[in-house]
């Protein structure tokens, strides 16, 4: 009875003290056993450990990748054009020894702090030997690129591994946004005032030769009409030589017959004329008198 009375206490000791001698590592984690705060044993594969009861300490750190959002930073590019730089970059534990060392007990919280001042320094020293208009062009790829490689130094002595840096905004400070919009204003109405009196210049040009052309083909024209006209009268008058000259009474009746016609326009036409005048010579009777009046 005294002996089953003492055994059932030391078992309960036992088994408390092997339940609390294993622990589990899960796969997404990696797992440190502390000593009186030393490091004795890294445990990153996932599946059942072992350490000494009471005496060890089991620290889980993540072992999937993170994320630390850089807040906005001001950075003063070569140009002097100051910017607002919102980044992130993207991280994992990489050596959970040197990370325990470098950030003791802090952990994430602290090891962030470390890399976000480590993140901060990279970027203003990378975007501060671009000029403004890198940062804001396809360039920044490679400029984020810069940065991280710059980062990945030094967040190895934290037992990190940066992944990725990421630059999501870039701004102009408020106080400067109004003037660079005024600028951007003034410069698209310096353009547009260039291009329409470039377009006005094009349609004078357009005018002044559709003008020229226009007195040419009107003076060639006149040329042309006038030097017809000048052949059509040497013809006209060519034909009328010969017919005067093949028969004059009849050549000198013709003209008579048009100076009549001219002469005697109108329904109510009246001639004072001597009656013997030369221009009724052929409207005379054959007594000599006129035949009309």
């Amino acid at each position: 009875m005294r002996k089953s009375t003492l055994l059932l206490p030391i078992l309960v000791v036992l088994g408390i003290a092997a339940l609390s001698a294993v622990f589990i590592v899960d796969e997404r984690e990696k797992a440190l056993v502390l000593r009186f705060g030393r490091v004795v044993d890294v445990k990153e594969t996932p599946g059942l450990a072992f350490k000494l009861p009471v005496i060890d300490n089991v620290v889980r750190y993540d072992d999937r990748i993170l994320s630390l959002e850089v807040g906005p930073l001001e950075v003063t590019p070569l140009d002097d054009r100051r910017l607002i730089v919102d980044a992130f970059s993207r991280y994992r534990i990489a050596n959970v020894d040197t990370f325990r060392q470098a950030v003791g007990a802090g952990g994430i919280g602290a090891a962030e702090s470390r890399l976000d001042k480590i993140m901060r320094a990279q970027t203003r020293e990378v975007l501060g030997s671009v000029s403004s208009n890198d940062i804001l062009s396809s360039d920044r790829a490679a400029l984020m690129l810069r940065i991280r490689n710059g980062a990945i130094t030094q967040a190895r002595q934290l037992g990190l591994e940066v992944i990725d840096v990421r630059l999501k905004r870039t701004d102009l400070p408020q106080a400067n946004l109004e003037a660079t919009f005024a600028r951007m204003r003034a410069e698209r109405e310096r353009e547009a005032a260039d291009e329409i009196a470039r377009g006005e210049e094009a349609a004078q040009r357009v005018r002044a030769q559709a003008d020229r052309t226009e007195v040419e083909l009107v003076s060639e024209a006149e040329r042309e009409a006038e030097v017809i006209r000048g052949e059509a009268d040497a013809e006209r008058n060519g034909i009328f030589a010969t017919a005067y000259g093949a028969d004059p009474e009849f050549f000198e009746f013709y003209r008579s017959l048009n100076a009549y016609v001219g002469a005697l326009q109108g329904s109510n036409s009246s001639m004072v004329l001597s009656p013997d005048s030369d221009f009724f010579n052929y409207l005379k009777s054959s007594g000599g008198k006129p035949a009309v009046q």
